[in-house]
């Protein structure tokens, strides 16, 4: 009984370590070393979010090295400060989504009061980490023509991932949205600000998708989104599946009070005929979607908030080609 109840002891806390190491947040990691290469131990590291005003210390080990983890996605500026040499402030520091930024610092000798401010150099490799896959940002999201608005669309645009042959991912008889490194379409797994995002029925995104009737029950409008990762070959931390982890961050408001309206809409009269429908009158398509994201501060360098609303609203008529009986049909036909 006792070996049983060690058993369940030892579950419990492998699970809970595990579900810690999941993050959909990033890191900032560096070396601080002195102007002749020798690296420089005790420095004080100030990581601060330019936009949110976050701010998180820490002092280099013995070897030089620093880490700060869990930051949210944005643009930051690390600040390097050591007695006997100048203040370094680098900028334009990126952490993205469960993503490492490596920031290396070089101080000179020098009074502490003086400041060199130079902008921060980002490794073009990643040498930190050996995943897998692509990021789509914000700016993308917003500036690609996405068909519907969809950001599932986009989900396909990293190495190895490749649509379904049907492209009917919201439909009933759905077999998954995508497929990474030749795995099921249902073999992905979505995680929303870190939460898990799947429908338990097809193992298919919880939002943005037909489900078991084919209607979706929630839109993610993608006003909202900051940055999609998607990770195949990925670290263990995420385990349950073996396609790839899309993991989305929504955006969060900021020092400054921004957002936007927007009105997207499509019309038959625009249109090219259906090649069905050559005479008469064209199919009837209207589809309207429109929506607003705003977000801001409430108390500066500390609570945010953020809202983003988006509807549709769609007309059509399809025109299809059918064999019907004629009079002379139904006149020839034997009843019995």
């Amino acid at each position: 009984m006792k070996s049983a109840w060690k058993l369940a002891w030892l579950v419990v806390v492998v699970v809970a370590t595990t579900a810690e190491a999941q993050t959909f947040r990033g890191r900032i990691v560096g070396t601080v070393a002195d102007a002749s290469g020798a690296v420089v131990a005790g420095a004080r590291v100030v990581v601060r979010n330019v936009a949110t005003g976050l701010v998180r210390e820490t002092e280099t080990a013995d070897d030089g090295s620093y880490a700060v983890s869990e930051l949210p996605i944005g643009s930051y500026s690390v600040t390097v400060e050591r007695e006997g040499f100048q203040t370094a402030v680098l900028t334009g520091a990126e952490v993205t989504v469960a993503g490492e930024t490596r920031v290396d610092a070089t101080l000179r000798p020098g009074a502490v009061a003086e400041r060199v401010e130079v902008t921060a150099t980002v490794p073009l490799v990643e040498t930190g980490m050996n995943v897998l896959g692509g990021s789509i940002e914000a700016k993308q999201v917003l500036d690609l023509p996405i068909n519907g608005r969809d950001y599932t669309k986009l989900l396909i645009m990293v190495p190895g991932a490749t649509g379904e042959p049907n492209a009917g991912g919201d439909s009933p008889g759905s077999f998954g949205l995508f497929s990474v490194n030749g795995n099921r379409g249902r073999s992905n797994n979505f995680l929303l600000d870190g939460t898990d995002m799947n429908d338990g029925y097809r193992n298919l995104p919880a939002i943005n998708q037909g489900g078991v009737f084919g209607t979706p029950g929630t839109v993610l409008p993608v006003e909202a989104i900051a940055e999609v990762r998607i990770l195949s070959n990925f670290e263990p931390e995420y385990v349950r599946n073996s396609g790839s982890v899309v993991n989305i961050v929504t955006k969060s408001g900021t020092n400054e009070t921004h957002g936007s309206v927007f009105e997207y809409f499509r019309n038959d009269k625009l249109n090219a005929r259906n090649f069905f429908n050559t005479v008469g009158p064209k199919d009837t398509f209207r589809n309207h979607q429109f929506g607003v994201a705003v977000g801001g501060p409430i108390a500066k360098d500390k609570t945010f908030w953020y809202f983003t609303y988006e509807g549709q609203r769609e007309r059509l008529g399809v025109t299809s080609v059918n064999t019907v009986p004629s009079a002379a049909d139904f006149a020839n036909v034997q009843w019995r």
